[in-house]
């Protein structure tokens, strides 16, 4: 992704503002802030450790960055899935919050320099983890941020062509996780309910759990829904998903009647209406919902602390 002559005034001018496409690149591939950043920092090293020469030659340092970005995700999506088999229950993408709902503005936190558009949906985000690594990196540079396959093949080390059939095969898990009966439609990243509809679904859902009415989540859930919880081995959390809507709609009456005192916000979770259980001010659960003809069928609630760090300041 680019060499050939660039001024040094341009170069330092244009390299600080590569950080916040940087970020959104990496956090799609790798569905980690904390790993983002260090992908990040690692490729801004990696170009100051270039002497002054080379610097010199390239001719677009921000797609000399993407290209060296992309492939320190590589990398680290090879030995990602060694770590998280090791991952005590499930683990999910870090939830995204909306800089606009903290009482902080934005700052220099990797989560203030997200675009929260439908590629970062924890729905879209869950079906990445399930493709190879080649077939991320191929689907996200190419649909999401619209790099041609020669490029992407430089990061990927193959041809185009075999880049373009990576791609490919990763539209076709997007098609069949979203509908498996209609797997031969199209597969950009598409909401699976209007943000009205999202927001009035989760809006329901709230008064529901908040009144600890099992009858009306249970009609408010999908009978197939599906509920993920990562605790990350850190909070309490079922370690398997809890399937069926009335098996879901147990769990959170218990969950609630085991914590007195919880206060659920409707809030933006990755772009959409999702819920922010907190409780004395501090946040333990966020949770992100996928809404299909007014039924809820997929839950990811994360309470991991460690992934709830962006959302520090949520009121």
């Amino acid at each position: 992704m680019g060499t050939a002559g660039t001024s040094t005034d341009e170069t330092a001018g244009g390299i600080a503002g590569e950080r916040p496409r940087l970020i959104n690149v990496a956090y799609r591939l790798l569905g980690s802030l904390a790993e983002s950043e260090d992908a990040v920092q690692d490729a801004y090293a990696r170009w100051y450790a270039l002497p002054r020469s080379r610097q010199d030659e390239i001719r677009s340092p921000g797609a000399w960055l993407t290209t060296v970005t992309a492939r320190i995700c590589l990398d680290v999506l090879g030995s990602a899935r060694v770590r998280r088999e090791r991952y005590v229950g499930a683990w999910l993408p870090d939830p995204l919050p909306d800089h606009v709902e903290w009482d902080r503005g934005p700052g220099t936190d990797p989560a203030d320099q997200m675009v929260l558009d439908e590629s970062v949906t924890m729905a879209f985000l869950v079906v990445l983890e399930t493709m190879t690594p080649a077939e991320r990196v191929a689907l996200v540079l190419h649909d999401v941020f619209g790099y041609p396959f020669a490029e992407i093949a430089e990061v990927l080390g193959r041809t185009p062509a075999a880049c373009k059939q990576l791609a490919a095969s990763a539209r076709r898990r997007v098609r069949v996780a979203r509908d498996p009966a209609t797997a031969a439609a199209t597969a950009a990243p598409t909401a699976t309910a209007t943000a009205t509809g999202q927001a009035d679904a989760v809006r329901r859902v709230k008064a529901a759990w908040e009144s600890k009415d099992i009858a009306a989540l249970v009609d408010l859930l999908d009978p197939a829904a599906v509920l993920t919880v990562d605790g990350g081995g850190m909070v309490g959390a079922a370690l398997r998903p809890v399937e069926g809507g009335a098996r879901i709609a147990q769990y959170m009456v218990a969950i609630a009647d085991k914590a007195p005192g919880l206060e659920l916000l409707e809030r933006s979770v990755n772009g959409v209406p999702g819920l922010v259980a907190q409780r004395a001010g501090t946040v333990m659960t966020v949770a992100s919902f996928e809404v299909t003809d007014g039924r809820v069928t997929r839950i990811w609630a994360v309470r991991n602390p460690e992934k709830l760090r962006p959302w520090v300041g949520c009121r």
